[in-house]
């Protein structure tokens, strides 16, 4: 009996493994086809406000796959809830977009906020990418809030 039952533990274990790794679901894939590739929270030179300064302040987002992605109403936010919408923007496979802060004319690879202010947080944010019905698809942190 004691083989038996070692060899039926065996057995149900074996057919257990596969189910519990079947069931197991991420919170987060861990190669989105879109993602945030980079980002630059804290714009170089001094912080004064200027559009220059405000544009170099920048989220990268990236499609990673080979077909292009139609982004139109996507949000890009911070944990502010500073809110980004996509508007008519296919972004081609293989290819990055920076969402700068500030003004300026969008283009294939540069799109703008239009902002007259900062952002992103220099020393702790997240920003968050969500598909057009409001899904989370990725999102990068940096640094760390004091409590």
């Amino acid at each position: 009996m004691t083989a038996v039952a070692a060899v039926t533990a065996a057995a149900a274990g074996a057919v257990a493994l596969p189910a519990v790794a079947a069931d197991h679901h991420p919170a987060r894939p861990h190669h989105p086809v879109v993602c945030i590739s980079a980002v630059q929270a804290d714009s170089p030179g001094r912080d004064g406000r200027s559009n220059r300064s405000l544009n170099r302040e920048w989220v990268e987002v990236t499609n990673g796959s080979r077909w292009s992605v139609d982004l139109d109403g996507w949000t890009l936010s911070d944990e502010d809830g500073h809110t980004y919408t996509f508007s008519h923007y296919r972004l081609d496979g293989r290819t990055t977009v920076r969402v700068h802060t500030g003004f300026g004319r969008d283009s294939r690879t540069d799109v703008f906020q239009e902002r007259r202010t900062y952002v992103w947080n220099n020393d702790y944010d997240t920003a968050t990418l969500r598909n057009d019905h409001g899904r989370f698809v990725d999102d990068a942190s940096w640094g760390y809030r004091r409590r």
